[in-house]
């Protein structure tokens, strides 16, 4: 009797088409740790330019592959684990070594103690927002993120090459940068996360043209604006920080609680003196 079970075989496997889907976003985690491993490179070949290029790619990659593992439901504890060591090498060891290699490496101990600060603030960064990810209020990171500290790293080594500066020049300049976006990182400051913008929500045409103006701007100079972006964000959070604490809300932020008044007794005020 020939065997029919070949027959009603499914021409996909749906068990390993689900393990390709989990695939997906660990292979853009995969391009940003390669990306921040390719500026290690670099900055070990005096190539510091296209290691900075190389951090932003990162960037890049590190964005997508969150938001791809949401749209496709793959979420895994795999995936984010795997993503936090990524981070790790390309927005912690990375920008620690390029910008130690570019202009910390002549301020002997002073240099590599701010390069040291810089990468261990990285990994306490991470470390904290894997433990506290869901005690934050989604709406802030609680401390400067890791890419937006390496994003200032890399921008300075990317706008000093691009006016012609040498590392030894923006020796001191740098190491107040370092040790500022290190200890930024662990700090209880709140930067904006964004992460309540709607994608999919339509959005008026100022807001397209605003987008559209955003990549004119950066296409004229991306080391500068994009350098002057980061900055200008890890500032906001020192900045609203000052704000609340003057007694200004911020849009968002909840109402402040009153006090609720007392409610009158029906029976009267009480006027009957104790009894003796």
């Amino acid at each position: 009797m020939p065997d029919t079970s070949s027959s009603h075989r499914p021409l996909i496997d749906s068990t390993q088409r689900r393990r390709g889907i989990y695939i997906l976003p660990n292979l853009f985690t995969t391009a940003a740790l390669f990306a921040g491993f390719y500026a290690i490179v670099q900055a070990m070949n005096d190539r510091f330019e296209h290691a900075a290029v190389a951090i932003f790619v990162a960037m890049i990659f590190d964005g997508l592959d969150g938001r791809v593992a949401r749209l496709t439901h793959t979420q895994s504890e795999f995936g984010a684990q795997y993503d936090s060591l990524a981070d790790m090498v390309s927005f912690g060891a990375a920008p620690a070594l390029v910008i130690y290699e570019w202009a910390l490496r002549g301020m002997g101990k002073l240099g590599w103690i701010a390069a040291f600060i810089y990468c261990a603030g990285a990994a306490l960064r991470l470390a904290r927002f894997n433990t506290n990810i869901d005690v934050v209020d989604k709406r802030y990171f609680q401390g400067l993120p890791s890419p937006a500290a390496a994003a200032l790293i890399a921008g300075l080594v990317w706008v000093g090459i691009d006016n012609g500066f040498t590392g030894h020049e923006l020796r001191w300049f740098a190491g107040l940068l370092t040790i500022f976006a290190g200890l930024t990182m662990v700090s209880n400051v709140l930067f904006y996360s964004g992460k309540e913008i709607n994608l999919r929500r339509t959005v008026p045409f100022f807001a397209v043209l605003g987008i559209m103006l955003a990549f004119a701007l950066v296409s004229l100079d991306p080391a500068s604006v994009l350098f002057l972006l980061f900055l200008a964000y890890a500032a906001s959070g020192y900045v609203m920080l000052l704000m609340r604490r003057a007694g200004k809300r911020l849009p968002g932020d909840p109402e402040p609680a009153t006090e609720a008044e007392p409610e009158p007794d029906p029976d009267g005020p009480n006027d009957t003196p104790p009894h003796a």
